[in-house]
Parts: structure tokens; sequence; C-alpha cells
């Protein structure tokens, strides 16, 4: 791929890049850049977590070494309890591989990171004390407010946990640093602060947030506004019946959002189709090769919203495929860590 193809292809499925100057420059000088996306290990990982999964094996499609850090020790500073951090990690650690190879991209490629192997060390524990001499509170604060649950009477956990974030580009030796859009501030934050320790600026990506299946973030907190891992086929059909999804609106529309940027995002790479079935009377079945499409058709009211939820429960069955086949052994795990 030329620089141009690598750039268009980073882009797709993006809300913002900070800068796409910079990212254009780095193409063009360097061959292998690294990418690293951080998630706290802190609820049980969700259908939304298809959204980064797809976007880091573009990242690799594109060319870049991608790093995978799974921040128990920011779990931590975001109220997990210390004491089942390691069994998180391992569980985290067990089914991300599992969604990269649910769509087909080579896991092996991706470097996972535990948090605790690096951040506790003494250089990077000094360039947090150093850093939080730069910062006041009020920065800190705001940087991390869409990120970390800071409740009524907040603790000082929260605060550290940006700075940490900012070190992290540092101390993975990455060139960019890729995340959703809830975690622009923080992004932000790190593009400002870094250079007063010395180092350098990355380059920022970042993608939507998929809403939930009541209209608003898909979270592992809230049961009704996600679909599970190891949620099996009836209870993903249930699920995604009672989404919202009201006829020909598109806003806050969690069930067109994941067909969007998961499910069509796949089936536009492998040229494949996306198949309604409906009864003669209602048109018979009906295919689509965009998800310009799909949208058009629901707008114009043309596509009924029980339809496309019974198309899009099919279609998040097949990706959940490797985990329904493995979902004794992963629920024997999950039941351990998470309750």
């Amino acid at each position: 791929m030329i620089p141009q193809q690598r750039l268009d292809l980073i882009k797709r499925n993006t809300e913002e890049i900070v800068t796409e100057e910079e990212l254009l420059a780095l193409l063009k000088s360097k061959k292998q850049p690294t990418v690293y996306l951080g998630t706290a290990i802190t609820g049980r990982p969700h259908i939304g977590y298809f959204m980064w999964v797809l976007k880091l094996a573009d990242f690799m499609k594109a060319g870049f070494k991608v790093k995978l850090l799974l921040a128990d020790v920011h779990g931590a500073l975001d109220g997990t309890p210390w004491e089942v951090l390691e069994k998180r990690y391992s569980y985290y650690a067990t089914v991300i591989p599992l969604m990269f190879a649910s769509i087909g991209a080579d896991a092996k490629q991706v470097e996972i990171v535990k948090g605790s192997s690096f951040q506790l060390e003494k250089k990077y524990m000094f360039d947090v004390l150093k850093l939080s001499t730069f910062t006041s509170i009020h920065d800190a604060k705001k940087s991390a407010s869409e990120v970390v649950k800071f409740g009524e009477n907040p603790k000082l956990s929260g605060l550290i946990y940006p700075l940490m974030q900012s070190l992290d580009e540092e101390f993975l030796g990455v060139d960019v640093q890729y995340g959703g859009v809830d975690q622009r501030k923080i992004l932000m934050f790190s593009r400002e602060n870094l250079p007063k320790l010395r180092y350098k600026a990355r380059i920022e990506i970042m993608t939507p947030i998929i809403p939930g299946l009541v209209g608003k973030k898909m979270s592992a907190s809230d049961p009704k506004s996600k679909i599970d891992l190891l949620d099996d086929e009836k209870s993903v059909q249930e699920k995604i019946r009672g989404a919202y999804c009201e006829e020909g609106v598109v806003e806050d529309n969690g069930v067109l959002a994941f067909l969007k940027y998961v499910v069509m995002t796949l089936k536009e790479d492998k040229k494949e189709k996306f198949i309604v079935e409906r009864p003669a009377k209602f048109g018979g079945k009906v295919e689509f090769k965009t998800y310009q499409e799909i949208e058009d058709a629901f707008i114009k009211k043309e596509l009924h919203p029980l339809d496309l939820k019974n198309a899009a429960a099919r279609e998040i069955n097949t990706l959940l495929n490797v985990f329904h086949k493995n979902k004794l052994k992963l629920e024997k795990i999950a039941k351990e860590v998470f309750t």
C-alpha cells in the first residue's frame, strides 16, 4: 500500500485524528509505525469491543505494529478490587484473542501488554510524580471526567489515571494512541503535557462510541445496554428485539450503529451482502451491499425495525459463535472473576 491508501484505511470509521497531517507524514517516513489501544480491565467485555478490535485489524492491514494494553492498574484506579485484578486480566487475555479470531484477524500479530509489567517501575513512577507537579487537580479531573467513575466523593486514584495513560505512550514506545471518542480529553491532555517532560506528543486517533441497546453508551455496568460475549443465541435475540430502534430514526440507534461499524465493515471487506429475511407479504427477502443502503431503506421506512433486528441478531450470533463453542469453560472463569 502507498501512504495514502494506508491513511484511507486508518481513517475508516474514525471520528477524529489529531492530526491527519502528522499521520500522513508518519506513514511516509516509517514503514512500520506502532499504535496502541489501552483498555482498563473493569467490567465484562461485550460486543461493543468489536469496534476497536476491527480498528486494530485495520492498523495491522496498514502495516502497523499493534500493542494492546490490558490496563490492570488503571482498572484498580477506577474501582476494580485489587484482589481480582489477576483473574480479570487472565479473562481479558483469553477472550480478546477470540474476538480477533472471530473477525478473521491474526491475534498473534497483537502484542498484549499487562499494565503492571512496566507501570510500577522506578522510572515510570518517577515520571508520574513529575507530571503531577505540572498538573492541576482541575485539569486532571476534567481530562478523566468521561472515563473515570468519580461519583459524589471522587478518589485521588481517578486523578492519577490520565497521567498514567499519557505516560503509557512514551513507555510503550508508540507513535499513535487509538481510543474511543470518550477518551478525547485524556488524549488531548497527553498531547499537551508529554512535551513538558521532553517527550514527543503522539498522534491521537478516535472512533465513535457505539450506542447501547437502550439508546445510550454500551456499558458493561448496565446489562440492559449491552450484549455480553457469552450471551447465548436466545439471549442475543431477546436483547436485540428489546433494543431501542424507532422506525425511521437513526440517532441513538444501537442496532444500526453496530451494523455500520462492525457487521457491514466486515461484509463490505469480504464483498458479502447483508440479507434480511421477510415473509413474502412484507416484501420478501432483501439484500444490501453497503451500510448506506440499509440506512437509506430504514429512514424511508422500507425496512421495518423487527426485520432489521432479526437480521442483526443473526449476524451477532455468527460473530459470537466461537464464544458459544467455548461457553462452559469461559462462563466458569467469568463467574469467578465478575461475581
